[in-house]
C-alpha cells in the first residue's frame, strides 16, 4: 500500500538516537561570543542566481573585514576559475590584514587538494577546509553503498594530504590550520561521526598550542533545536584531546530554526559559528550571524563585530548579491523597529523618553524594543508609523519629532482619530508629510466659517491690566469690525466675539511654544474650547511669527472647528 503524505515520513528520533541522558547544555548561560566565521564567499557566492564578479566580491571581503571577522571563507578554489583568481587577487595584492584569516573550501579528493594549495600560496594565515560526505543517506545514495571503512578512509586519506602540503607551504612562510567537516553531521550516527573526526585528529595530532577546527554541520536542518544541541554537547564530551580542537558549528535553516540551533549549540559547548549575513545561502540559507551576533549585544555581549551601521551593511549586502533582505527580517528589516498599534506606539514612545531623560535605570528599557534602534544605525523616526490601526501617542510622536509640535497631552485623542480616519479613507498608511498635511487642514489656522484679519491691541489707560482690542473678521463671507475688553489679547477677542453674539464657548485651555531654535522660528498656540450647547471640547491651534497672534488664531481655529 502506497503510504500516505504523512506518513512516509519518518520521524527524526527513529531513525538516530542521541545518547546523552545527563545534558547540562539547558542549564548554562550564553555568556561570551564565539570565534566567528563568515562563509558569505563560499562557492557559488551561496546560491546566488547571478554570482558576484570579482570586484564585487572584493567589495564584500573589505566590509566583512571593516565588520570585525577574523575569520573569511573565501570560496571553493579548486573548483572555480573565478574564486581561484579572487584569492590571487587577494594574496598579491596584500589586501588579507595580518590578523585575518583566509579559509578555503575543498573536498577531500587530491587533485582539488593540490589546486587549493596553489591558490594559497605566498598567503600569510589561512584554514584548509576539508569535508566529505559521512550520512547513511549520503553513503548510500550519492556513493552507492559505500561502507563507513570507505568514507573514513575518503577523510584520512584527504588529510594526509593536507599535511602534507601544508608541511611545505608552512616552510614557506604560510600559516595553515586544517578544518575537518564530517558533512551532514547531524544526519550521522553519533558513534561514526565521533570515529571519523578522531581518525582524522589521529592524522593531523592536533595540540593546545596549534589546534585544528573540527566542524560539526547541520548541512540539512532535520530536527529541532534542542537535538543538535544535545549532538554536539555529545561530541564535545568525546572528542579526544578536547584542548587542542576547536568545534565549530554550521546550521542551515530548512525548519525555520538555524538561529535557536545555533544559540543552543553554543550552550552545548562549541567554541565557533559560521555563517553569512542575513542568512544568505542555498536552500532556506545558512545562519544570520548578524542576528545571533545582536541577539549578544541585547544581552549584554561584546561579539567584536561592528554592526553599528546596518542599513550601510544592508544596502552593500544587497547590491552585490541581488538579495532582498525581507521587511521583518531580525534587526534589519524595514519594519522591525516600527510599530502601527496604537498600544504599542503609547508604550514605545513614552519609553524612549523616559530614557531620554535619563529617568531611573541606565538600562535600555523601552517595550516591545529588545535594542536601542540607535545602536544600530537605525533611527527613533522610523519606529512609529501610522495606519489605520494606529493610536493617538503614535500620531503625537510624530507631530513632535518630525513636524515640532508638542500637541498638548489631550489633544491627542482627537488628532489621532482624524489622522486614523483619513489613513483608513486612503487605505494605506500614511507618509509622515501627509500626517502633517492633515493636522494642518485640520486644525491650523483654520478660517471658516470666522477668518481673523487685522488686530490691534490697545492698553486702557484707566484700568491696569486691562487691553481693548480692535479685530477686523469676516464671518461666513461679511466683514465687519469687532471690539472687546480684556485682560490680554486672547480674553479681549473672546469679549469681542460675546459682544458679536458668537460668545456660545467656554475656554477650558491653552498652551504655546516655539517651533525649533533661534530668533527667526514660529510659535504654535493651542487652544481648547467647550461648547455650551453640547459639553463637547474642541481643539484649535494656530501657527504664526507672532506667540499673540498664534495664540488669537488657535482660539479662531477651535471655534470654528466648533462650528463646522
Amino acid at each position: 500500500m502506497k503510504p500516505t503524505r504523512i506518513q512516509k515520513y519518518l520521524p527524526f528520533h527513529r531513525r538516530f538516537s542521541i545518547p546523552l541522558k545527563d545534558r547540562q547544555w539547558p542549564d548554562r548561560v550564553i555568556e561570551r561570543a564565539p570565534q566567528w566565521c563568515s562563509v558569505d564567499l563560499r562557492d557559488g557566492n551561496q546560491a546566488l542566481a547571478i554570482p558576484m564578479n570579482i570586484e564585487e566580491k572584493l567589495e564584500l571581503f573589505h566590509l566583512l573585514v571593516e565588520l570585525g571577522f577574523k575569520q573569511i571563507e573565501v570560496g571553493f578554489p579548486s573548483a572555480s576559475d573565478t574564486e581561484f583568481n579572487f584569492l590571487r587577487r587577494l594574496v598579491e595584492t596584500n589586501a588579507i590584514p595580518d590578523d585575518v584569516q583566509v579559509q578555503v573550501l575543498v573536498q577531500a579528493r587530491e587533485h582539488l587538494i593540490r589546486r587549493s594549495f596553489e591558490s594559497l600560496k605566498g598567503v600569510k594565515r589561512a584554514i584548509v577546509h576539508l569535508y566529505n560526505s559521512t550520512s547513511p543517506l549520503q553513503r548510500k545514495i550519492t556513493f552507492s553503498d559505500a561502507t563507513r571503512e570507505d568514507i573514513k578512509a575518503i577523510a584520512v586519506k584527504g588529510t594526509e594530504l593536507v599535511k602534507e602540503l601544508a608541511a611545505e607551504a608552512e616552510a614557506e612562510g604560510s600559516e595553515i590550520t586544517l578544518q575537518y567537516s564530517p558533512e551532514s553531521f547531524n544526519d550521522t550516527e553519533i558513534e561514526y561521526a565521533l570515529e571519523i573526526c578522531e581518525a582524522v585528529m589521529a592524522v593531523w595530532q592536533p595540540t593546545p598550542e596549534k589546534r585544528m577546527i573540527i566542524n560539526l554541520p547541520a548541512t540539512v536542518e532535520w530536527t529541532t533545536p534542542n537535538v543538535h544541541a544535545d549532538q554536539i554537547e555529545w561530541m564535545c564530551r568525546h572528542l579526544p584531546n578536547r584542548e587542542s580542537v576547536i568545534v565549530s558549528l554550521h546550521t542551515h535553516n530548512d525548519r525555520g530554526t538555524g538561529v535557536a540551533a545555533t544559540e543552543l549549540g553554543i550552550l552545548a559547548g562549541a567554541d565557533r559559528v559560521e555563517g553569512t549575513l542575513f542568512g544568505n545561502g542555498e536552500r532556506t540559507g545558512n545562519l544570520d550571524i548578524i542576528n545571533v551576533a545582536l541577539n549578544m549585544n541585547s544581552h549584554g555581549i561584546d561579539t567584536g563585530l561592528d554592526f553599528s551601521d546596518l542599513p550601510r551593511v544592508r544596502e552593500v549586502y544587497e547590491r552585490v548579491t541581488r538579495m532582498g533582505v525581507h521587511e521583518r527580517h531580525p534587526y534589519g528589516g524595514e519594519l522591525v523597529f516600527t510599530a502601527f498599534s496604537g498600544s504599542h506606539q503609547d508604550a514605545i514612545k513614552k519609553g524612549i523618553d523616559r530614557m531620554k531623560r535619563g529617568q531611573e535605570s541606565p538600562h535600555w528599557e523601552v517595550p516591545y524594543l529588545t535594542i536601542d534602534p540607535d545602536d544600530i544605525g537605525r533611527t527613533y523616526e522610523a519606529i512609529i508609523r501610522i495606519n489605520s490601526q494606529s493610536g493617538k501617542g503614535g500620531v503625537a510622536y510624530i507631530m513632535d519629532t518630525e513636524h515640532g509640535l508638542e500637541l498638548p497631552k489631550s489633544m491627542h485623542p482627537e488628532v489621532g482619530l482624524i489622522v486614523n480616519n483619513e489613513a483608513d479613507r486612503q487605505q494605506k498608511e500614511l507618509t509622515i508629510d501627509e500626517i502633517g498635511e492633515v493636522f494642518q487642514q485640520h486644525f491650523v489656522n483654520v478660517s471658516t466659517p470666522l477668518e481673523l484679519g487685522e488686530y490691534e491691541l490697545f492698553h486702557h489707560t484707566e484700568q491696569a491690566g486691562m487691553s481693548r482690542c480692535v479685530a477686523n473678521v469676516t464671518h461666513h463671507g461679511e466683514s465687519r469690525q469687532i471690539e472687546g475688553m480684556g485682560n490680554g489679547p486672547i480674553s479681549a477677542l473672546v469679549e469681542a466675539m460675546a459682544d458679536a453674539g458668537w460668545k456660545d464657548f467656554r475656554l477650558t485651555d491653552y498652551r504655546s511654544h516655539a517651533i525649533g531654535k533661534g530668533s527667526a522660528t514660529d510659535s504654535a498656540a493651542y487652544v481648547q474650547l467647550q461648547s455650551e450647547a453640547t459639553g463637547r471640547l474642541f481643539w484649535g491651534c494656530g501657527i504664526d511669527p507672532s506667540i499673540e497672534m498664534a495664540g488669537l488664531k488657535a482660539l479662531v481655529s477651535a471655534w470654528n472647528r466648533m462650528h463646522a
